[in-house]
C-alpha cells in the first residue's frame, strides 16, 4: 500500500515538473508571438505610410491607386508575420502557405467578375483616359466623372442622373473624352437656297463666327460647301473654342447666324 502511495506521488511529481516545464516552455513562446505579432504591426502600418507617401510623390499617381498598393503591402507583411509566429509553435509553414495559395485560387475563381472589375480599375487609374470632373461618352455610358474607384465609376449624367459603370465595361469599350483636351472644333451646317450667293453666305458665317469673343480665331475659322442638294446648298462652317464653352458657344452662334441670315435676305433651304 505505501508502495503505490509512493509511486502516485513520483508520478504527480513528475507530471508536475513536466507541467511546469511546458508551461515554461510555452509561456516564453507565447510571450515571443505576442511581441512580434505587435512589432509586425507596428511595422506593417509604418510600410503601408512610407508605400502611400512614396506612390503620391511619383508625378500624377492617384490618391486611390497609392492607398490601394500601400493596403496590400501591409497585408502581405500581416500575413508573413503571421506565418512566422506560427512557426513558433512548430507548425509547419509550407503547409500554411500552400493553404493560403489553394484558398487564394479559390477565392479568385469565386470573385472573377470582381477581379476583373478590380485590374480594370487599376489600369483606369493608371493610364487616366479620364479624370474626376471629365465629361465622357462611351457605347452605353454618357456623363461627368463623380469618382474612380477600384470596383466602379460614379458618373452624373447630363440630366443630372446617378449612374454607376463597372470598371470591366469602361475598359473594354473605346471612350471619347470631351474634357481632355482644352480645345474643340466645332461645326455648324446651314442649308441655302440654290438661287442665294455662295460667297456672300459664307463671308456671313466666317463673320459672326469671328466676332465671338469666344471663337478661337487664331486656330482658324473657314466654310465649304458641303453638299450640293436639290433644295439648296449645304454650307458647313468650323470654328474652334474652349471645350468648356463648347455648348453655349454653339448655340449663341447659331442664333446669332441665323439673325444675320434673316437680315441678309439669304433664304435658308429646307433640310
Amino acid at each position: 500500500m505505501e508502495q503505490q502511495a509512493s509511486e502516485v506521488i513520483l508520478a504527480s511529481q513528475a507530471a508536475l515538473t513536466q507541467a511546469s516545464r511546458l508551461a515554461v516552455d510555452y509561456s516564453f513562446s507565447i510571450l515571443g508571438a505576442l511581441l512580434l505579432l505587435g512589432l509586425g504591426w507596428w511595422l506593417s502600418a509604418l510600410v503601408s505610410r512610407w508605400t502611400h507617401a512614396g506612390l503620391l510623390r511619383l508625378r500624377g499617381f492617384d490618391e486611390t491607386l497609392a492607398r490601394f498598393f500601400a493596403n496590400v503591402v501591409r497585408y502581405a507583411a500581416l500575413i508573413l508575420v503571421f506565418v512566422t509566429v506560427l512557426g513558433q509553435f512548430g507548425v509547419q509553414t509550407a503547409s500554411i502557405i500552400a493553404a493560403l495559395g489553394a484558398a487564394g485560387l479559390a477565392i479568385g475563381l469565386a470573385l472573377q467578375g470582381t477581379l476583373q472589375n478590380i485590374a480594370a480599375g487599376i489600369m483606369l487609374l493608371v493610364l487616366r483616359p479620364f479624370r474626376v470632373g471629365e465629361y465622357i461618352e462611351t457605347g452605353a455610358i454618357t456623363g461627368t466623372v463623380v469618382e474612380i474607384g477600384l470596383f466602379a465609376t460614379e458618373l452624373r449624367t447630363p440630366d443630372g442622373l446617378y449612374r454607376l459603370a463597372p470598371n470591366s465595361i469602361l475598359w473594354n469599350v473605346p471612350i471619347t473624352n470631351f474634357s481632355r483636351h482644352q480645345t474643340r472644333r466645332a461645326e455648324l451646317k446651314v442649308n441655302i437656297d440654290n438661287s442665294d450667293k455662295i460667297d456672300e453666305a459664307e463671308a456671313i458665317l466666317r463673320a459672326q463666327a469671328e466676332a465671338d469673343p469666344r471663337v478661337l480665331t487664331e486656330l482658324g475659322v473657314s466654310t465649304h460647301v458641303e453638299q450640293l442638294a436639290g433644295s439648296g446648298v449645304v454650307l458647313t462652317l468650323w470654328y474652334w473654342t474652349r471645350s468648356s464653352e463648347f455648348g453655349r458657344t454653339s448655340q449663341d452662334l447659331m442664333k446669332a447666324v441665323k439673325t444675320t441670315l434673316d437680315r441678309s435676305g439669304i433664304t435658308r433651304a429646307p433640310a
